[in-house]
């Protein structure tokens, strides 16, 4: 997998600013924010963090520098910053929660490279690969969920060495994908074997979902508490991305329901995240697009359809990453040259940057929207005055 904002960024120059530009931004209209800065694992000498997901507690989980230069998971609870640690005890081993994992129990799931090296000459997977963890060792990586104080190992299938976890339900159901044995001559080097859709149970095996017809490779990428479960389905390419996502799919009581691009672009279509009602958003490509620079933010459910995000004004490509139950998405889109974090609600779109609150001294730049709760709290990236890379929650103080 190469990662996920590869989705939306350099233009390479092959179309105007704004090409897909929609309705402007409409800042105004939404809520002013307060900005904290989540503090990192080093004590900020080397700050790299970022939140990726905020559950309806407060509990952000997402990355920071450790002590020792390494990423780590890491969670922010009542004011603390905590090391989640790693799967191993090798000094080079790197974690992180690469995808919005909300429940209320406080499980967090994520990645973590491992001691074992991986046999196929250390190919990197989606962890390395898609960008989320430097592997310089060749060490394999699995998924995990941290529970209570403690991070369990989600291994992979039979014959695969590799897996990924992208969230857990308040029922201990974690998702994502895993390699299995099957050596597949479509997958994209490094990448070696294929990859399926998992769920791992209370018990941390997987079980593989199904594909839809004609399919080989998948994953899913979030879960909801009554077991609905969103992610994709194509051909082992590169995970998460390109033509491993031909198909946006959910599913549902056993059964693969197929979210279709209006556009019939079969790449890029990629459900970020998951609402307790079934409401999904995401990302999906376009047609003519094959290298995903142009991708389009979207909404979809049931009831009401798909429906397309327009993209923040001067501004290329989008992916939606976060979703609420009032149906407010963030998200983040590019011009080519910079990230810009958004808000869309109500059908409306607006940099999140733009209603900031700096009065409390806040000087920095918000550049990526994560993940979003219930009560409307953002979490995401920032850039600081001095150039770091700063984790953020945002609350909304007032209209």
């Amino acid at each position: 997998m190469r990662q996920i904002t590869f989705a939306i960024v350099t233009a390479l120059g092959v179309a105007a600013p704004g090409a897909f530009a929609g309705a402007a931004s409409q800042s105004a209209s939404f809520a002013h924010y307060r900005v904290t800065v989540l503090p990192a694992l080093d004590g900020g000498v080397a700050a790299n963090t970022r939140g990726k997901s905020i559950n309806d507690l407060g509990l952000v989980a997402g990355y920071s520098n450790a002590a020792n230069g390494q990423r780590h998971a890491t969670a922010w609870a009542l004011g603390r910053v905590i090391d989640l640690g790693t799967l191993g005890h090798a000094p080079d081993l790197a974690s992180a929660i690469a995808w919005p994992s909300n429940n209320l129990l406080g499980m967090v799931s994520g990645i973590s490279l491992v001691d074992a090296l991986d046999p196929d000459g250390g190919q990197g997977w989606s962890c390395a690969a898609g960008g989320f963890l430097a592997n310089p060792g060749g060490h394999a990586c699995h998924g995990f969920v941290w529970a209570f104080g403690r991070m369990h190992d989600l291994v992979p299938l039979p014959g695969g060495h590799n897996s990924f976890a992208t969230g857990t339900n308040s029922w201990g159901q974690t998702v994502g994908w895993a390699e299995n044995g099957i050596a597949d001559a479509a997958c994209l080097g490094p990448q070696v074997r294929q990859f399926r859709p998992v769920v791992w149970g209370l018990d941390h095996r997987p079980h593989a979902l199904p594909l839809v017809d004609g399919d080989t490779s998948g994953s899913a990428t979030a879960i909801n508490d009554r077991g609905q479960i969103v992610g994709i389905s194509g051909i082992c390419d590169q995970a998460v991305g390109r033509s491993s996502a031909r198909h946006a799919v959910m599913w549902d009581g056993g059964h693969v329901v197929r979210i279709d691009n209006p556009n019939d672009a079969p790449y890029w279509n990629t459900p970020m995240a998951l609402t307790e009602r079934g409401e999904v958003a995401g990302f999906a490509g376009v047609p003519d697009d094959f290298d995903g620079n142009f991708t389009r933010a979207f909404t979809w459910s049931r009831a009401a359809g798909w429906k397309w995000i327009d993209i923040l004004p001067g501004d290329l490509a989008a992916i939606g990453t976060g979703i609420n139950v009032r149906g407010e998405v963030v998200g983040y889109s590019n011009d080519g040259t910079s990230f810009h974090p958004w808000i869309w609600r109500n059908g409306r779109v607006a940099n999140l940057d733009e209603p900031v609150d700096r009065s409390n001294g806040f000087d920095g730049t918000l550049t990526l929207a994560d993940d979003i709760n219930d009560a409307g709290v953002v979490t995401g990236r920032a850039t600081a005055a001095d150039g770091s890379r700063i984790a953020f929650i945002a609350t909304p103080i007032g209209h």
